[in-house]
């Protein structure tokens, strides 16, 4: 009978050629759990309440202290048609026709800037494109800048600047597709590189017509434009800033399957049935009337349609039907706390909004590039 092999530390080496058990590894191997997200629903939700509860925020507060008791009292006449004190005609007509047109106009262009910034970044599929990136905002600053600068368009009054901005962000659109347009279609990196470039192009007209301007007081109301302002927000201009921005949720949200097609690449669309240059065209369309729309009324505010597509996606995961659900409440959210943070950390003086935007925006983005387990469509 032949011995029993030993087993130890003085047993013999096993046959090269025999049966070896393999070691279990240091790491296991196995599937490791999906990181839990959020629900998009009840998450929409509770940033809708939160974003009512904060646009009664950003009318109470403010340079002058009206008191919260007074602020829902005039708020609540307003809606209601109640009859109010001669001695508070002058505090109604500060929440109703100054704080509240302004703090509803945040809201939406907020909104539209963080669903067109998701809208944007699956058209290119570049993790670091925003709604500028084509070359709209810079384009509307020219149109802008006639206004202030060289007194364009002066017969159409209060409504000389919006029309005259958004006229050239469109303007600025058929140029961009013009341009980046081939026998092949839109591609990503053409319409990247075409909107970038035509935007340092309108970026140098803007610089030359403030350097040239004659009145010190238009140029710093020029600067103030372009980095993004919404003291000049009216009832007049919320209408047409929200039906803008609502369509373009609704072509977005239909659109929200063939999103996540697009964000695979070309060849996969295809081969799901959606035609990436008849889609991308159609987005280009949509986020270029919404930007340029969002743009006329508030100037360039920057970093909004970047950041929060991408806070929103840690959230809630990469669906656009998720996303856009989401995103849009939480750019409103954003928005309106930064436009009451402009207007009463050095009351009475203001800050442009795009500087707030930009001093939230640089660290948050710097701390989600160094997030484990977070890139930006890449390690």
């Amino acid at each position: 009978m032949a011995p029993r092999p030993r087993h130890g530390p003085g047993a013999p080496p096993r046959a090269a050629h025999g049966p070896r058990r393999r070691r279990a590894p240091l790491v296991s191997t196995a599937v490791t759990a999906p990181v839990r997200r959020i629900p998009a629903a009840p998450l929409a939700a509770g940033l809708a309440a939160a974003l009512l509860l904060s646009l009664v925020c950003g009318v109470a507060l403010g340079s002058s202290d009206l008191g919260w008791s007074r602020v829902l009292r005039l708020l609540g006449a307003g809606l209601t048609g109640g009859r109010l004190e001669a001695e508070e005609a002058a505090a109604y007509a500060i929440v109703w026709e100054i704080r509240l047109p302004r703090t509803v106009l945040a809201a939406v262009v907020g909104a539209g800037l963080a669903a067109t910034g998701v809208a944007v970044q699956a058209m290119v599929r570049n993790a670091l494109a925003d709604p500028f990136v084509l070359g709209i905002s810079s384009g509307a600053a020219v149109g802008a800048n006639a206004v202030l600068l060289l007194g364009a368009f002066a017969s159409l009054g209060v409504w000389a600047l919006s029309v005259s901005a958004f006229g050239s962000a469109l303007l600025a659109m058929l140029l961009v597709y013009a341009a980046a347009r081939t026998a092949y279609g839109l591609t990503p990196l053409r319409l990247v590189l075409t909107g970038t470039a035509m935007s340092y192009g309108f970026s140098a007209v803007t610089a030359l017509m403030v350097f040239g301007a004659a009145r010190g007081e238009a140029a710093r109301s020029a600067m103030m434009w372009l980095l993004g302002s919404l003291g000049g927000a009216t009832w007049g201009s919320v209408p047409i800033a929200a039906v803008t921005v609502l369509a373009g949720l609704a072509c977005l949200a239909l659109s929200a399957g063939r999103l996540d097609a697009l964000a695979m690449g070309d060849e996969t669309a295809a081969s799901l049935g959606v035609d990436p240059d008849r889609l991308r065209r159609q987005l280009f369309v949509v986020t270029a009337a919404v930007t340029g729309t969002v743009v006329a009324v508030s100037g360039a505010i920057g970093f909004v349609g970047l950041m929060v597509p991408h806070l929103v996606r840690m959230l809630v995961g990469a669906g656009h039907r998720r996303v856009l659900l989401v995103a849009p409440f939480a750019g409103a959210l954003l928005l309106v706390w930064v436009d009451i943070v402009s207007r009463t950390l050095l009351a009475p003086a203001e800050l442009p909004v795009g500087v707030v935007t930009a001093v939230l925006g640089v660290p948050c983005f710097l701390l989600l590039m160094r997030r484990r387990g977070y890139s930006f469509g890449g390690r």
